[in-house]
């Protein structure tokens, strides 16, 4: 047991550092905008790299969040009709649903991973003013949906685990 709560602690961490690093982010790309824009119309020489940088902050900010987003359950949901099903059904769709995302950002992980591994071996660039290299650009979504993909395992087994608990005591209903 101790592994676990230590794996999960560790999870937790990653997941509280990414969000952090979100956060630094979105005040930098502010403050970058608010730079660019006083440039611009102040003294009539806009900053020329200040819009790619914001563009791929924001790529980042989304793969850092997600993660705590899902933890939170924070995510949108169509509750509407969701919450007016039987709670048995409830639990077998959330089931469903969840083992469904699971396999989905296994996917994007896998082919997150090959693409950034296939961009740092090419050295491709971004035709852009930056020209950054591209597998920096790429790079955070196989690390965004490595850890949506564990946390949707966790969830994914938790939820199997409730699922088949209810059901062996409710078969006399």
């Amino acid at each position: 047991m101790k592994i676990t709560e230590t794996l999960k602690h560790i999870l937790d961490q990653t997941i509280n550092v990414m969000f952090g690093f979100a956060g630094v982010l979105l005040l930098f790309a502010m403050i970058i905008i608010s730079v660019g824009v006083a440039s611009r119309y102040l003294l009539g020489r806009p900053i020329g790299w200040a819009i790619e940088i914001v563009e791929y902050s924001l790529v980042y900010i989304a793969f850092l969040t997600a993660p705590l987003v899902l933890k939170k359950g924070a995510h949108v949901r169509m509750d509407l009709i969701f919450n007016r099903l039987s709670p048995g059904l409830q639990s077998t769709l959330n089931l469903i649903t969840s083992t469904l995302s699971t396999i989905v950002c296994f996917i994007l992980f896998w082919f997150g991973v090959r693409v950034t591994r296939d961009l740092f071996r090419t050295g491709y660039t971004t035709p852009t003013i930056l020209e950054a290299p591209k597998f920096i650009v790429i790079g955070i979504i196989f690390i965004g949906f490595g850890i949506l993909f564990i946390l949707f395992l966790i969830r994914t087994y938790n939820l199997l685990s409730n699922w088949k608990a209810p059901r062996s005591g409710k078969e006399g209903s």
